[in-house]
């Protein structure tokens, strides 16, 4: 499960902003953020299965992802971390291969971005342009109004509004991302899953004690771009059961060639 907050093309300073949760067991083996093999991608990756939840690379394209909340899952499918990583066309043919995912792809540099979803299972993949504005991803359809999700929402909006010029992604990690309030009201969950294990995921920053290990929030990445093309990953992340925080910053790189335009 993951959780992500967005603002999307309706910053005059900030053309992206983003916030991210990444929930998993935190005994699974994981690298921090970093540049990948060929130094043109940034992002996690997971040991167990190869992929990441967040990736961008140098030419201003991003791409991140969350799993839907569903009672039965493959043990067969690919490994959802792989999708970040993989282009849209190739994606659209081969999304039944996967258990239930949300993915959202930006370009920064043709101000494009799309939502894809393989669920509900059974019906064709969904693909809809991600308008400019606040969005909120968590484990069912971009928006839905699940009660953490809505709480995340009015919390991000009020703390842009009181911003002054510099917004600091570390602030903002911290108010928004560390939220463990759960849901006051249990009818409000969306009744996939046991109550209570709906129930221990239903606050922002997660952390649950199961029989298989500690599960829940492992990291916190967060990504600020400016009009000048200047992106800001930080992130903040769990390692040997210590919390440790560091960011990259690069600047897009802004071919004179003609921009591949995400779309079908």
């Amino acid at each position: 499960m993951c959780i992500a907050v967005f603002l999307w093309q309706s910053h005059p300073l900030y053309p992206f902003l983003l916030l991210l949760n990444r929930d998993e067991y935190h005994n699974r083996p994981t690298k921090a953020s970093g540049w990948w093999e060929g130094g043109e991608i940034l992002g996690g990756q997971d040991e167990v299965g190869g992929g990441t939840w967040l990736a961008c690379s140098k030419q201003g394209r991003v791409a991140f992802l969350t799993n839907v909340l569903e009672l039965h899952a493959s043990p067969e499918a690919k490994t959802r971390g792989d999708l970040p990583v993989r282009f849209l066309e190739k994606l659209v043919k081969e999304a039944h291969q996967y258990n239930g995912f949300n993915l959202v792809m930006a370009d920064l540099v043709c101000k494009s971005m799309f939502y894809i979803s393989n669920r509900p299972k059974g019906e064709p993949v969904l693909i809809q342009e991600v308008k400019p504005g606040v969005h909120v991803l968590s484990n069912a359809k971009l928006d839905s109004p699940w009660p953490k999700a809505q709480r995340l929402e009015l919390k991000f909006r009020k703390l842009i509004e009181n911003a002054e010029d510099a917004i600091s992604m570390e602030e903002l990690a911290e108010k928004l991302m560390r939220d463990k309030e759960k849901v006051a009201d249990r009818s409000k969950l969306p009744h996939i899953h046991s109550l209570d294990w709906e129930y221990d995921l239903s606050s922002i920053f997660v952390e649950v004690d199961t029989p298989l290990g500690c599960y829940g929030t492992r990291s916190t990445a967060g990504i600020k771009v400016r009009a000048s093309g200047e992106v800001s990953f930080h992130e903040i992340y769990l390692e040997n059961n210590k919390w440790k925080a560091h960011t990259v910053t690069y600047n897009i790189h802004r071919s004179n060639q003609k921009v591949e335009q995400l779309c079908i």
